[in-house]
């Protein structure tokens, strides 16, 4: 599943019509992981993004420790697409990371076959909440660490047991502003979704 040997212009538009699976897939995570930098990365679509300036307002309620040069923040969701390939479709959602907007993160998961946690070695406590809210609801996910310059380093080993994730949920180092990396995480996690259904007991 490669989406760079996919072009949907090279379909036959007088041959049959060919629909495509559509699945949404959240970007999660807490506050300055760089969820709008990886929808924005990926996106084959101009991206949906609801960015607004961060202001005065916001001292003393969101927490910019080790993010202190963020200037923007989203306040309700961003919104990408990506082509896998010409049976697969993935709609992508990026959820506000603030505690204040995380109401928002509910009416988002609705529908969704799968997320992705993005974490930051920097300030790892702050994946908690976001791994804590699919593992309630049971919605499969994977953590996608954000290797940002300056930032610890620690092997996907390393993450895994920091946030006491099962030892099947997939775990990968990424940079959220490459394509290529971005969409090697997409994929894990798909092939994640794939291996689970794989299990799921076969009910008649």
């Amino acid at each position: 599943m490669a989406s760079e040997n996919f072009d949907p212009a090279r379909l036959d538009p007088d041959g049959p019509q060919h629909l495509a699976a559509s699945v949404k897939i959240l970007i999660a995570g807490g506050f300055g992981v760089g969820k709008t930098t990886m929808v924005s990365s990926i996106s084959e679509i101009a991206p949906l993004r609801t960015e607004e300036l961060i202001t005065e307002v916001s001292t003393g309620v969101d927490d910019l420790s080790g993010v202190e040069s963020k200037s923007t923040t989203t306040v309700a969701l961003d919104f990408g697409r990506i082509t896998i390939d010409r049976d697969l479709v993935l709609y992508l959602f990026g959820t506000p990371g603030q505690d204040r907007f995380w109401f928002l993160w509910d009416e988002l998961s609705r529908g969704a076959l799968g997320a992705v946690v993005l974490a930051d070695t920097r300030r790892l406590g702050n994946s908690f909440g976001a791994v804590d809210f699919f593992e309630r609801r049971g919605l499969p996910f994977m953590v996608g660490v954000n290797c940002f310059e300056g930032a610890p380093r620690y092997t996907e080993d390393e993450v895994r047991d920091a946030l006491d994730l099962d030892p099947s949920t997939p775990v990968m180092l990424c940079d959220a502003r490459e394509r290529e990396s971005a969409k090697n995480v997409l994929l894990t996690l798909v092939q994640h979704l794939i291996e689970l259904a794989g299990r799921e007991p076969v009910t008649t």
